[in-house]
């Protein structure tokens, strides 16, 4: 046998009647218990935070759905003004009444478009602040659970 193998066979005969040193056993049961336990606080945390984002996200869905919402609805009323001016047009009889039509037309659009400019402009920064205000709510609620969990 050479003296690796001997040394070897020697360490395990001693070792197998070793005993671990009851302070030792309990600061490794401690450090598992605590390492355990800091788990747990981040896993919460953790857990807590993706339903926090996925509230976020589906505050945010919403918001930007009313955005669509409201241009599809602009463009419906638009199309359909445009067809009604167009079927003016086409029955006018004279030159002028078809002049005072078109004007009149594009009159009617001009403010449309600045009313809906406006209301698009109001509800596109209120979809933004709320969903700011959802972001800025989650991290601060993210942080004071890490700060407690830590």
């Amino acid at each position: 046998m050479n003296d690796f193998a001997r040394q070897t066979q020697e360490f395990f005969t001693a070792a197998k009647d070793a005993r671990i040193p009851e302070q030792v056993q309990a600061i490794a049961e401690d450090s598992v218990t605590k390492a355990r336990e800091t788990y747990d606080k981040f896993s919460t945390v953790a857990k807590d935070n993706v339903k926090v984002l996925e509230e976020v996200t589906v505050a945010a869905f919403a918001g930007a759905k009313s955005i669509s919402d409201k241009v599809l609805k602009n463009t419906e009323v638009n199309t359909e003004a445009a067809f009604e001016a167009a079927q003016a047009l086409a029955r006018a009889k004279t030159f002028p009444e078809l002049i005072r039509l078109q004007s009149g037309f594009v009159q009617q659009q001009l403010a449309t478009a600045g009313a809906q400019s406006k209301e698009l402009f109001e509800l596109s920064t209120k979809v933004a602040q709320q969903t700011l205000e959802s972001l800025n709510s989650a991290a601060t609620k993210t942080f004071e659970q890490i700060k407690k969990a830590g």
